[in-house]
C-alpha cells in the first residue's frame, strides 16, 4: 500500500541543504517519490510498507536535519488550525533583526578603528595610538562578540561538515573563521615579535587584520538572511489569506435559540444561521431565507450569487442581504476553502520538472566552491603572492558563492503563482501541473457544460403523424425521469413548466452511445419505450423520412435531435439547443493567438458539431464520439503534442487522465475532482487560457530566476577567486562579496513577487504565435461535406469489425410479454451484446461481439418456447 504523508523539515538553510535531506530520503528502501521544498521547509513523500514515517524521520535526522511528520487529513481542530496559521507568519525576520541589531552594535566600533582610523585618520583613545598590539585586541575581542552573537553559521556549517555534508552556512562559518584565524595567528606572532623587541615586525603586522572582514561577512549575510525571510513570508499571503477568510464563530440554531460557538465545532447536521455581512463558517444548504452571496473569496467572480432554499453555500463567502438559515453539510477538512488551502500548499510543497538542473547543480556546488576556494589559495601562493592576498582570494570565494539563490529559484515562483491562481479560482494541484499547463500545443474542449452552458433547453417539438405535442412531451418526459443526462433535464424542466404529470418509469436503463429506453403505462397496460439518436431507430427500423428530414433541419440549426419510440411506433423528435457560454467565442480566439490548437469533442451529431463550431470559430471537430472514444483522440493528439483535456463530467475522468493535464472547469464545490490535475472554480473557458497564461508567466518568472542565479555564480566566483586582476586589474574586497551574497537570494525572491502584478486574464502580453497543426486523423475532408473525418472513419471501423448482426425469423410470439421473454433468454447468452426483438415484424436483430453459431441461437428460442424460422 503507497502512503502519501507531508513533513516539516527544521535546520534547512540553502539548496544544498534541501539537496542533502532528498538524498537521505530517496535512498531508503521503499520511498517512491520525494519533493523537498526550502521555501516551505517541507517535504512530501511517497512511499510503500514496510517503510514507516518513524524511518523516514530518522533518515533525515541522520542527514542533520530535523523532521516531523504533518498532522493527517482529517486530525484539523481549532489548535492545529491555529498552528497551521502561525506556522506561516513570518517569525524568523524579528530574530533575525535582533541578532543584525545586536551585530551592528559591535560592529560599529570595530570599522571605526580598523577603518576610520586608518583610512580617514578619525582620532582613537590615546591608549591605541600608535599601539598595533592593543587595536588588535581590541578588534579580537569585537569580532569574536560578533562571532558569538551569529554562532548559528558556526555551529550548523562545521556540525554539517562533520556529519558528511556541507551547505551555505559551511561557507560563510569557513569565510568567517578563515579570517579570524589568520587574524589571530597574526596577533600571537606580533605578541612574539614585541617580546624579542621586533617593533618593526609589530607594526607591519597591524596592518595585516582581518577582524573586521570576518565580522562584516556575518553582518552582511544577516542582513541578507533577514531580506530573503521577509520577501519569502510575502509569497505566503495568499495562503494565509484564505485562511483568514473562515470565520472563527459559528451562530448555531438549538432548541428554538441562537447559540455562539467556535466553527472548528460545527458538526454535519447542525443548523446554523447567516446574518447580512457574516461570512458563513461550513459549506451547507439553504434551509430558509433568500439573500445573494459574494463567493468572491473561492472563485474570483466579483459578481455575488443568488441563493434560495435548497441553493449551496461555501465556507468563507459572505452573505450580503437577507438572513440565511442552513445545513451544515461539510465541516473542517472537507470545506471547500480547506480543500482550496490544501491544494495551493501541496502545489507549493511539489516539485516543478525545471527544478531538477538546480537540484543537481545543488547538490555539488559547496562542496565544488570549497575546493575552488582552496585551489584559490594554493595557486596564489605559488605565484609568489603573499599570504594574506592569497587568503583574501580564497575567502572571497566561499563568501560570495550563493546556493540559496538556486534553491529558492523554483519554488518562490510556484509559491507566488499557485497563490495568484487560487485568487482567481484557479487551483494546480502540483508544481508538474502549473509546469505542464503553459506548454500544451492542444486544448480538448468537451462540448456540454465546457464550451456551452450546461443547462440546455427545449426548442421544438415535432410529434409523428397522429401524434399530439403533448402526449410526445410527456412520454418523453417519463422516459428521461430516471436520466441525469443534461438534455434529460432540458425536457423535463420543459414537462414541468406546462405542468404535466409524470407516469412512472420501469426496468429503465441506459444505451451507452445511443439513449435510453424503459417501461411506461399507457392505459394501463406497459409499453417499452425508446429515446436516442437517430442512429437508434434506423436501428429499431423505425425511422421515417419526414423526420429524418427535421432531424437534419434541427441539426444544422446547432440544435440536437432527440428521437422518441413507444413499442413499434415512432413517437416524434424533441429538438434540445445549449447556448454557449458568453466568453467561449472569445477564448477560442485568444487560445488560437496563443497558439494553441482547440479541438472539440461531442456526442452530438456532425450537422450540430459544425452548427456550433461555426459560430464558435473553430474547425476542429470531433463529432458522435461515445464516452471512451474521449481518451483515445487525447491518445492520439499526444503523439502529435502535449495536450490539455477540459471536461465537466464524470464521463470526462479517463481523458482527464489520458492528457498530460486534465483541468476540471466549473468543478465548484466537487473540488477534489481526482481526476483533474488543474481545478477551475468558474464554469468559464477564459479561465482555460488565464491558467495557460499564469503557467507561462511562472515558467518564465523560473527561467530569469535561475539564469541570474548561474550568471551571478559563473561572474562572481572568477571575480571572487581573482581570475580579472591580471586583464582588468579588478580585484574583491571579501566584504563585498558577503554583500553580494546577501542580494542574490533576495533579488530572485523579489524576482518572483512579481508575478503578484500579472493580470492573468489580460491577453496584451501574449505573444502571438501559429497555431499548432492538426495531426492528419482529426483534418477534415476539403470536399466540405458531411463526412466522417479519419478518426471517426477509423472508429467506425473498428466497430463494425468487432460487431455483427444476424435477424432471426420467429413464430410463435403473441404479446409484449413474449417479446421481453425472448429478449431477456438471447441477451443472457455469451457473445450476444444486444437483442431487438419485433412483435410487428415477428423477428430479432442480435448484435454480436463474438462468434455465436446460428444452432445455439436456434437452441435458444426454441428452449424458450418459440419456433425459428430462419436466419440471416
Amino acid at each position: 500500500m503507497t502512503e502519501n504523508e507531508k513533513y516539516q523539515i527544521t535546520g534547512m538553510s540553502c539548496a544544498a541543504c534541501s539537496a542533502r535531506v532528498d538524498k537521505a530520503v530517496r535512498h531508503s528502501a521503499g520511498v517512491r517519490e520525494v519533493s523537498v521544498n526550502l521555501l516551505t521547509n517541507s517535504m512530501l513523500v511517497s512511499y510503500d510498507a514496510p517503510l514507516t514515517s518513524e524511518a523516514i524521520c530518522a533518515a533525515v535526522e541522520r542527514a542533520g536535519y530535523g523532521a516531523s511528520i504533518a498532522d493527517a487529513r482529517g486530525a484539523r481542530d481549532a489548535k492545529r488550525a491555529e498552528k497551521e496559521r502561525e506556522s506561516l507568519e513570518d517569525h524568523e525576520s524579528s530574530k533575525i533583526l535582533r541578532r543584525f541589531l545586536v551585530s551592528i552594535a559591535f560592529l560599529v566600533p570595530l570599522l571605526y578603528v580598523s577603518m576610520g582610523h586608518m583610512l580617514l585618520a578619525l582620532p582613537i583613545p590615546q591608549a591605541m595610538e600608535d599601539n598595533a598590539l592593543i587595536v588588535g585586541l581590541y578588534e579580537l575581542l569585537l569580532a569574536v562578540a560578533v562571532m558569538i552573537v551569529n554562532q548559528k553559521f558556526f555551529v550548523n556549517g562545521f556540525r554539517n561538515i562533520f556529519s558528511g555534508g556541507v551547505n551555505m552556512d559551511t561557507l560563510v562559518a569557513l569565510g568567517s573563521a578563515a579570517g579570524f584565524v589568520y587574524s589571530t595567528g597574526n596577533l600571537f606572532s606580533m605578541l612574539i615579535a614585541a617580546r624579542t623587541g621586533d617593533w618593526q615586525r609589530v607594526a607591519a603586522g597591524g596592518m595585516d587584520f582581518y577582524f573586521e572582514t570576518s565580522a562584516m561577512i556575518l553582518t552582511l549575510i544577516t542582513v541578507g538572511k533577514f531580506l530573503e525571510s521577509r520577501s519569502k513570508g510575502k509569497t505566503t499571503n495568499a495562503i494565509k489569506g484564505l485562511m483568514d477568510l473562515a470565520p472563527k464563530t459559528a451562530r448555531l440554531i438549538r432548541d428554538g435559540k441562537e447559540v455562539v460557538i467556535a466553527a472548528s465545532e460545527v458538526a454535519v447536521g447542525d443548523v446554523f444561521l447567516v446574518l447580512p455581512g457574516e461570512s458563513f463558517p461550513v459549506d451547507g444548504k439553504v434551509l430558509e431565507g433568500e439573500s445573494a452571496v459574494n463567493e468572491a473569496a473561492l472563485t474570483g467572480e466579483s459578481l455575488p450569487v443568488d441563493k434560495s432554499p435548497g441553493s449551496l453555500v461555501s465556507a468563507a463567502t459572505i452573505n450580503q442581504n437577507g438572513a440565511l438559515t442552513c445545513e451544515a453539510h461539510r465541516v473542517g477538512e472537507d470545506t471547500t476553502l480547506q480543500q482550496i488551502i490544501e491544494m495551493v500548499q501541496n502545489a507549493a510543497a511539489s516539485k516543478a520538472e525545471i527544478s531538477k538542473l538546480a537540484d543537481k547543480v545543488s547538490g555539488v556546488f559547496v562542496p565544488v566552491v570549497i575546493a575552488i576556494s582552496l585551489a584559490t589559495g594554493l595557486l596564489w601562493l605559488l605565484l609568489g603572492e603573499g599570504t594574506s592576498f592569497a587568503l583574501a582570494r580564497a575567502v572571497s570565494v566561499l563568501v560570495i558563492s550563493c546556493p540559496c539563490a538556486l534553491g529558492l529559484a523554483t519554488p518562490v515562483a510556484i509559491m507566488v503563482g499557485s497563490g495568484k491562481g487560487a485568487k482567481n479560482g484557479i487551483l494546480f494541484k502540483t508544481a508538474a501541473a502549473l509546469e505542464m499547463t503553459g506548454k500544451a500545443d492542444f486544448v480538448v474542449l468537451d462540448k456540454t457544460g465546457t464550451i456551452t452552458e450546461g443547462r440546455p433547453r427545449v426548442t421544438d417539438i415535432m410529434p409523428a403523424a397522429g401524434i399530439e405535442e403533448e402526449t410526445l412531451l410527456l412520454s418523453a418526459a417519463a422516459l428521461e425521469a430516471k436520466s441525469e443526462h443534461p438534455l434529460a433535464a432540458a425536457i423535463k424542466r420543459e414537462a414541468k413548466e406546462r405542468g404535466l404529470s409524470l407516469s412512472n418509469v420501469h426496468d429503465f436503463q441506459a444505451l451507452p452511445g445511443h439513449g435510453i429506453q424503459g417501461e411506461i403505462e399507457f392505459s394501463g397496460v406497459r409499453k417499452t419505450m425508446f429515446g436516442g439518436s437517430m442512429t437508434l431507430m434506423k436501428e429499431r427500423g423505425l425511422l421515417t423520412a419526414d423526420l429524418k428530414i427535421a432531424a437534419e433541419k434541427f441539426a444544422s440549426e446547432g440544435k440536437t435531435p432527440l428521437f422518441f419510440a413507444a413499442a413499434d411506433s415512432l413517437l416524434g423528435i424533441i429538438a434540445v439547443a445549449d447556448a454557449l457560454k458568453e466568453d467561449s467565442r472569445e477564448a477560442i480566439e485568444e487560445l488560437l493567438r496563443m497558439g494553441v490548437q482547440p479541438v472539440m469533442l461531442t456526442g452530438d451529431n456532425r450537422r450540430t458539431a459544425d452548427a456550433v463550431g461555426a459560430e464558435l470559430g473553430l474547425s476542429a471537430i470531433v463529432a458522435d464520439v461515445l464516452p471512451d472514444g474521449k481518451e483515445d483522440v487525447v491518445r492520439r493528439l499526444q503523439e502529435s503534442g502535449r495536450t490539455i483535456m477540459v471536461g465537466d463530467g464524470i464521463n470526462d475522468a479517463p481523458a482527464l487522465t489520458r492528457a498530460d493535464v486534465g483541468i476540471a472547469i466549473g468543478a465548484g464545490a466537487d473540488i477534489a475532482m481526482d481526476a483533474a490535475d488543474v481545478v477551475l472554480m468558474k464554469s468559464s473557458l477564459k479561465d482555460v487560457v488565464a491558467a495557460i497564461r499564469l503557467s507561462r508567466q511562472v515558467i518564465r518568472n523560473i527561467k530569469e530566476n535561475l539564469f541570474w542565479a548561474f550568471f551571478y555564480n559563473i561572474i562572481g566566483i572568477p571575480l571572487a577567486a581573482g581570475l580579472w586582476l591580471p586583464v582588468f586589474g579588478i580585484v574583491l574586497n571579501p566584504m563585498f562579496g558577503a554583500a553580494a551574497m546577501s542580494l542574490s537570494s533576495f533579488c530572485v525572491v523579489m524576482n518572483a513577487l512579481r508575478l503578484n502584478l500579472l493580470d492573468v486574464y489580460d491577453d496584451r502580453k501574449d505573444a502571438r504565435t501559429v497555431v499548432h497543426e492538426l495531426p492528419d486523423f482529426l483534418l477534415q475532408p476539403k470536399s466540405g461535406e458531411l463526412e466522417r473525418n479519419a478518426w471517426q472513419k477509423e472508429t467506425e471501423g473498428k466497430m463494425e469489425e468487432s460487431t455483427m448482426k444476424k435477424t432471426i425469423s420467429i413464430e410463435g410470439m403473441m404479446c409484449d410479454h413474449c417479446v421481453a421473454h425472448v429478449t431477456k433468454a438471447l441477451e443472457g447468452m455469451n457473445g450476444v451484446e444486444k437483442a431487438d426483438v419485433s412483435l410487428e415484424n415477428k423477428n430479432a436483430i442480435v448484435t454480436l461481439n463474438a462468434d455465436v453459431s446460428d444452432k445455439a441461437l436456434s437452441a435458444t428460442i426454441v428452449d424458450a418456447g418459440y419456433e425459428v424460422v430462419g436466419i440471416s
